[in-house]
């Protein structure tokens, strides 16, 4: 099994703490977010794993270069971003005939995700492709699905006023063998793609999903970042 973390954003929102390093580094409860991720997927059984990086890519490449899973890991530096679906397409060879994780490594995730692994393997048979969701408060601000009775996406509102609901998209999923060959492989390489975006809308009706109950969080603002440090803190603390 495989994993790509994307982690070439520019991280302007979080501001000023990303003036200084990528926000894939940033701190919570003093482990960099990366690090986190990167245990996370070793304990869920990813044997290969690769980072893509852009901004303040040095730091992550020294990260990287002093893991103890670095062996696990493959860094591809973009010169120019690609976007989150053209990093995929860029680095088909990686992941294209494996099962693979394909997660956003700016979100914080206290999920194990072995929930989401046993959701994929009992995934219906149409479907190729399974995608975390967690409630949130902002769905404004969030992709919003809206669920078959059997738990499949039926439809995807991005960044819509008055969304229909607030079971959003993690913008995590686990890609089945056959992902590349039957919705992604006419795409161009080194072409600017996202996924919500240029992907999403052909996974539409074949896309299962699994609820998290855990803590999901964009970290992408200073308030995000500072609430979600608090919580982890009363968690803890209890």
């Amino acid at each position: 099994m495989k994993a790509i973390l994307l982690a070439a954003g520019l991280g302007t929102r979080l501001r000023p703490i990303t003036d200084s390093m990528p926000k894939c580094l940033v701190p919570i409860n003093g482990r960099p977010l990366l690090d986190l991720w990167i245990e996370k997927l070793i304990n869920l059984g990813v044997d290969d794993i690769l980072i893509n990086t852009h901004y303040f890519s040095e730091q992550v490449e020294l990260f990287i270069h002093q893991h103890p899973h670095k062996a696990n890991i493959t860094v591809v530096r973009e010169q120019e971003l690609l976007g989150t679906g053209g990093t995929l397409i860029a680095n088909a060879e990686f992941w294209r005939n494996e099962t693979t994780l394909i997660i956003h490594a700016d979100n914080y995730c206290h999920d194990t995700l072995d929930g989401l692994m046993s959701a994929h393997k009992n995934r219906p048979s149409h479907s190729l492709a399974t995608l975390l969701l967690f409630e949130t408060p902002t769905p404004e601000q969030c992709g919003i699905v809206e669920l078959s009775k059997e738990g499949v996406v039926h439809a995807f509102h991005e960044k819509i006023p008055n969304p229909p609901s607030n079971l959003a998209s993690g913008a995590l999923f686990v890609f089945s063998e056959q992902v590349y060959s039957n919705w992604l492989s006419h795409f161009k390489s080194h072409h600017f793609y996202e996924i919500s975006l240029d992907f999403v809308p052909l996974m539409i009706g074949n896309l299962y999903t699994y609820k998290t109950n855990e803590i999901y969080v964009d970290i992408g603002t200073p308030t995000a970042y500072n609430n979600l440090q608090s919580q982890l803190a009363i968690q803890n603390a209890g």
